[in-house]
């Protein structure tokens, strides 16, 4: 599509330093289009504020705020959850919550009638492949404009003067520049000293942290939380029955505040360069740990050995941001026919960034304290002795080829 022929575009805003900037780039090199800003809620909190009078003030002709939370809680990190999903120790915050946002962000613009979607995404990042495969997938003729790929702006430090120098607001200055993304599942912090990975992160440093508080300055005196699963979906919190999304939102607040879920990672991006991260995800490190510990009941050994090996596969799809694949969903189908039975309650001891098994328990508990016990039981140590024999038989032929 000629540039010519784009008079409306909509973009995903988030009125952080790119986007912001990104509006009167767009009206300067694309005809004074008109730009419409979407902002996708997943969770981002005080965030939010003031964000409808920015965008029209730095040119947008009207803001949408779409609540995506339930959305982004139930079909998004839900699976993720119960698949056991991660990337390189990463429980995937920003990376579930794009093809989400994405998806919104397709169905403004076909409302809208735009010729374009545009986005604030690096060309270094893999923020780019996730939403740009979820609008292939969604709108797979619409226009896709990365001023990224396009502008000579080379740094956060450029373009802040670009939003200097066009009067856009920001909230940040040239100190406190990290690269954050927030949701209500995490928070990432990317840039300054983060880039060297000899620097320690600044987890006592007043301010760094957001979701929580650095173990260290967690409490003395340990925390137990209770949770209750139906089907690999979390259902209740100590005794109370509440959405999975109340219950992230606790979590966070009682996970924060022992210091639990910190991540400091070197983690390998989808376009090959490594990248040092520090995460905060407190209520979701111990929704994993909690599923993970009931799994360990419920689950036989084959069928958990063969998720967990495919939880990589489904990690890096996510990751890599091919949600919208058939391979993705038919993963989502094993997992889910693995979940029938992953119902019970698991009791964690949270202490100084710690999570602490403190009991598991379930109706379909494949454990057997009676045949599992050290003390008498009707289990015959006999049998071993023709098990071994046969299990062993192609080591003993190995053997007797190996010495003649």
């Amino acid at each position: 599509m000629n540039k010519e022929d784009i008079k409306k575009v909509v973009l995903a805003y988030s009125g952080g330093l790119d986007t912001s900037i990104i509006i009167p780039w767009l009206k300067e090199n694309y005809n004074n289009c008109e730009v419409i800003a979407v902002c996708g809620n997943v969770g981002q909190a005080d965030e939010l504020e003031g964000l409808e009078e920015k965008a029209i003030k730095t040119g947008a002709s009207k803001l949408y705020v779409l609540d995506l939370t339930d959305e982004y809680v139930n079909d998004y990190i839900m699976p993720c959850l119960k698949a056991g999903a991660v990337y390189e120790e990463y429980l995937l915050g920003t990376s579930h919550a794009r093809p989400c946002i994405a998806k919104g962000l397709v169905e403004v613009a076909l409302k809208e009638g735009a010729d374009a979607v545009a986005h604030g995404c690096t060309g270094k990042g893999n923020d780019q492949v996730r939403f740009e495969l979820t609008v292939k997938h969604f709108a797979p003729n619409m226009h896709i404009i990365a001023p990224w790929r396009e502008w000579n702006i080379k740094s956060r430090e450029e373009e802040i003067d670009y939003a200097e120098a066009h009067n856009v607001p920001l909230k940040i200055n040239r100190e406190t520049n990290y690269s954050k993304d927030k949701n209500l599942w995490h928070l990432s912090h990317e840039g300054l000293d983060l880039e060297d990975p000899g620097n320690e992160p600044l987890y006592e440093k007043k301010g760094f942290l957001e979701m929580g508080v650095s173990p260290i300055q967690a409490p003395d005196k340990p925390t137990y939380v209770t949770l209750d699963f139906e089907k690999g979906i979390p259902v209740a919190l100590d005794g109370q029955n509440l959405s999975p999304k109340e219950i992230i939102y606790k979590l966070n607040e009682l996970g924060g505040a022992n210091g639990i879920g910190l991540l400091d990672i070197v983690e390998n991006r989808l376009v090959g360069i490594k990248c040092r991260g520090v995460y905060e995800t407190p209520g979701g490190a111990i929704l994993y740990k909690a599923h993970s510990v009931l799994e360990s009941l419920c689950l036989d050994k084959m069928t958990m050995h063969e998720k967990q090996k495919l939880a990589i596969t489904f990690g890096e799809l996510v990751y890599n941001g091919q949600w919208f694949t058939p391979l993705r969903e038919a993963l989502s189908a094993f997992v889910d026919k693995t979940q029938e039975k992953v119902t019970g309650k698991v009791r964690l001891k949270l202490y100084k960034g710690n999570m602490i098994n403190a009991g598991v328990w379930s109706p379909y508990s494949l454990y057997s304290e009676a045949i599992a016990t050290f003390g008498e039981s009707d289990y015959n140590h006999a049998d071993a002795t023709g098990f071994i024999n046969l299990y062993g038989l192609p080591i003993k032929v190995q053997a007797l080829v190996d010495g003649k």
